[in-house]
This record gives structure tokens, sequence and C-alpha cells, in this order.
């Protein structure tokens, strides 16, 4: 699919890779968040996607340059969407790229009847934070963890 601009679904919502070729492009992007992920990206995406999460690209000028994975958790409170992973290209940061995001991310929310959309950020983020701040978010907890060998 040529698309120019906007975010685009790289998966349906059953996790079935709609689009490829983005999902290769968003390697790149999806690295400068997670630079430790296996080196297979397709495969490891392929798990994560079998595994309830799914993934959108934000494009601009027919390169993506913002990525999330998100998925649909069902908590005793109710349905929210929990978004793994949100990165935008270091490069094109502030250009609204990540807003663009955020914003299709809460209209998918509604669709899907969820409640709340929530993700965890790490703490040396400082400017993702103030982003998060200023697209209406807060902090509701804290979150821990504890690595097991």
């Amino acid at each position: 699919m040529a698309v120019e601009s906007g975010v685009i679904a790289v998966t349906d919502d059953s996790g079935l890779l709609i689009e490829p070729a983005l999902l290769t492009q968003a390697e790149r992007i999806h690295r400068q968040l997670r630079p430790k992920m296996p080196e297979d990206y397709v495969d490891r995406m392929a798990v994560v996607f079998a595994n309830g999460g799914r993934m959108a690209v934000g494009v601009e000028a027919g390169e993506v340059v913002c990525v999330a994975v998100w998925r649909l958790l069902e908590k005793a409170e109710g349905r929210r969407m929990f978004v793994d992973d949100l990165v935008s290209d270091q490069s094109a940061r502030s250009r609204g790229a990540g807003r663009r995001m955020l914003a299709w991310l809460e209209d998918k929310s509604r669709t899907l009847a969820c409640g709340v959309l929530a993700l965890d950020s790490g703490v040396q983020r400082h400017a993702a934070h103030r982003f998060y701040f200023r697209e209406g978010m807060n902090i509701s907890a804290y979150s821990f963890r504890k690595l097991i060998k």
C-alpha cells in the first residue's frame, strides 16, 4: 500500500500481518526504543502478534516515522488498550507523528470499547513523559518488575 502520510495498521484486529513491507520498515524505528530485541525482527514480531500484539505505523512522505505496538487487556475493571511500545524516529521528533499516533490509538480504543488507554514508560525517558503529560495522560500507578533468570 503506497500511503504518503498518516497512520496505517500493520496488523488487522486479529493480529494477521497485512502490511509486511511496513513491518520491515518499522524495524529501524522500533530498535531505537528496543535495541536488544532479537536479531530476527520479523520472526519475533510474528510471535508478539500471535500472542495478542498489534502494530500500527505513522508514515510521512512514504517513510515510517513512528511505531506503536498495542494489545487489548481484559482486566477486572474492564477492557483496556495497553501500548507495549510507542516510538517516533529520533530524527523526526516534534513534527506531530507521535501526536497523530496517540490520537489514532485513542480512536481505536474507543472503537474497541476500551475504558482506558495505558502504557508504561521507562523512568529515564523524560522527553516522552513531557509528551504524555501534554497529551492528557497521567501517572496512575508504579510498575514493578523483577528479572527472572
